[in-house]
């Protein structure tokens, strides 16, 4: 039977994923909203398509499976909002749906650690959002519904060095803040891993082995471009944006172990020091 995903939202997480697949010889689409974006999604194999119900509909009912990357806005799920009846006459055909959520709905935990049977109390509207949209997700009768929750993503193009060397990137320091973080190249090894072995209904941590203060992610992204890292700051003292400010709003280490256990993951990256020398290395290797 031939392998068909619809990425609704397809983005930078969802392009990886790609990469792994296209050369399986799945069939892909993936929506945007900006008709500049098909050249690119061409490039990487996949067939545009706008964000248009009747664009996506024929997609959706000769799909296999479905990746869910458009993220809740303060009137609800982009996605229900627009297919929601259709995605509900089309659960029981599925193989697979996934739905990139975020470890922003187990709110703050002052540094302990969580996993996915932790009660979900997010302490940004962000996180709120999140929890009402996996709910709205979770109500669809049938559906083969995988959550994964995703700790801060870097990878290529996202990453600390562009504000090392441009002189942007700050060491704010809030005693007892931590964050766990995850490659992009390790979200679409734990997809894939999924989408082989579908286990309806549970909720996946996708996160690294080494929760860190985001002031040492800055001070060893430094170190690896041999220049000085920028002044420690303290936190009371930052001028940060409301959304800047709010990612210090919680601190919390996330545990992985489900995606071990589950599907047998073994992390490309485990740590961001891993992460951050590959990411330097292809830089360097870039003709």
């Amino acid at each position: 039977m031939e392998k068909t995903l619809l990425s609704l939202g397809h983005g930078y997480s969802a392009a990886y994923l790609a990469k792994r697949l296209v050369p399986q010889g799945w069939r892909i689409a993936g929506t945007t909203r900006d008709p500049d974006n098909f050249t690119a999604l061409r490039a990487q194999g996949i067939t545009p398509l706008l964000w248009d119900r009747d664009a996506i509909l024929p997609w959706l009912e000769n799909a296999s499976h479905l990746l869910v990357s458009a993220g809740p806005t303060e009137t609800g799920d982009p996605t229900l909002a627009l297919l929601k009846a259709d995605i509900a006459a089309q659960a029981a055909r599925l193989d697979w749906v996934g739905y990139l959520s975020t470890t922003g709905v187990y709110g703050d935990a002052q540094g302990d650690w969580v996993d996915e049977s932790a009660v979900l109390t997010p302490a940004t509207e962000r996180g709120r959002r999140r929890v009402r949209a996996e709910a709205a997700w979770s109500a669809i009768a049938g559906l083969s519904l995988h959550i994964f929750r995703l700790a801060g993503i870097y990878g290529p193009g996202r990453g600390p060095f562009a504000k090392v060397r441009d002189g942007t990137a700050r060491r704010i320091i809030k005693p007892g803040q931590v964050f766990s973080r995850i490659h992009v190249e390790d979200i679409a090894l734990v997809l894939e891993a999924s989408m082989s072995h579908p286990k309806p209904g549970t909720a996946y941590n996708l996160c690294d082995d080494d929760p860190a203060p985001p002031q040492d992610v800055i001070a060893h992204a430094a170190t690896l471009l041999r220049v000085e890292a920028p002044p420690e700051q303290a936190f009371e003292d930052a001028e940060l944006s409301p959304m800047a400010r709010s990612f210090y709003a919680e601190s919390k280490r996330v545990r992985n172990d489900r995606i071990k256990s589950d599907l047998g993951i073994t992390l490309q990256y485990p740590d961001y020091r891993t992460g951050l020398a590959a990411i330097l290395a292809a830089e360097q290797t870039k003709p």
